[in-house]
């Protein structure tokens, strides 16, 4: 049985399973992006709720696992190595466990870097750009007098809607086939409508490859379940 004992944040969220994949999450759009890809692989896996409104992010015992204190983090107790090995930032996860399992991106190179491109588009652009307008539009942000940085944001997501909505054109994945780039952005155009409410300011609707795109991903099984976990306390 794998010893995750060194590991201080077992100590906070404890292991009853230390032999499968550790998940310290939350289902918000950056935690789901993992949940997703271990429910699309059928890696065994326990995950972890770490509650960002009560800031456990920020908890001693989890900024030893990842010194940002932001979720998703992952300790896979068998790593490289054969020894446990902890993974932080999304991307890098995503970019982990398709090496680790051998799907969802391209052994091909072209292909490959393709993917992490749009992967890379997705963590640099889309996430950052999309939670900030979800800021103004659904949290704290809308309370701001000046409505110059929320402007910022709808222009900026509407641009990067429009990226998305020309590389789909024709195509039922970002890339050639399902892979990481869709699972780490699905989570985020979600999010859009479903949480942020900014369907009408964004004009959602007229972003029709976009739209499908969501709709055919939504209706993945794997994604459906992993858009709930780790599951909220009822």
């Amino acid at each position: 049985m794998p010893d995750l004992s060194t590991f201080p944040i077992t100590q906070r969220w404890p292991a009853l399973h230390p032999d499968r994949l550790q998940l310290y999450a939350a289902p918000t759009p950056n935690g789901v992006k993992v949940s997703i890809m271990l429910e699309e692989t059928g890696l065994a896996y326990e995950p972890h709720l770490v509650d960002i409104s009560n800031n456990e992010s920020k908890d001693p015992a989890f900024v030893s696992l990842n010194p940002n204190g932001r979720i998703p983090a992952i300790i896979d107790p068998a790593g490289p190595d054969g020894n446990p090995i902890a993974i932080w930032e999304s991307g890098a996860i995503l970019l982990y466990l398709a090496d680790k399992t051998g799907q969802l991106n391209s052994s091909a190179p072209a292909q490959r870097y393709e993917t992490l491109a749009w992967v890379f588009f997705q963590v640099s652009g889309v996430g950052p750009t999309f939670g900030q307008l979800g800021f103004f539009l659904k949290f704290a942000g809308k309370d701001y007098e000046d409505k110059r940085p929320r402007q910022r944001f709808i222009d900026e997501s509407k641009r990067l809607l429009g990226v998305l909505d020309r590389q789909l054109e024709g195509r039922e994945w970002l890339v050639d086939d399902y892979s990481i780039a869709d699972i780490a952005t699905l989570g985020w155009v979600n999010a859009l409508a479903e949480v942020y409410a900014a369907g009408d300011i964004l004009g959602l609707g007229e972003y029709s490859n976009v739209q499908t795109w969501l709709r055919r991903g939504l209706a993945r099984p794997a994604v459906q379940r992993g858009l709930r976990i780790p599951a909220r306390p009822a």
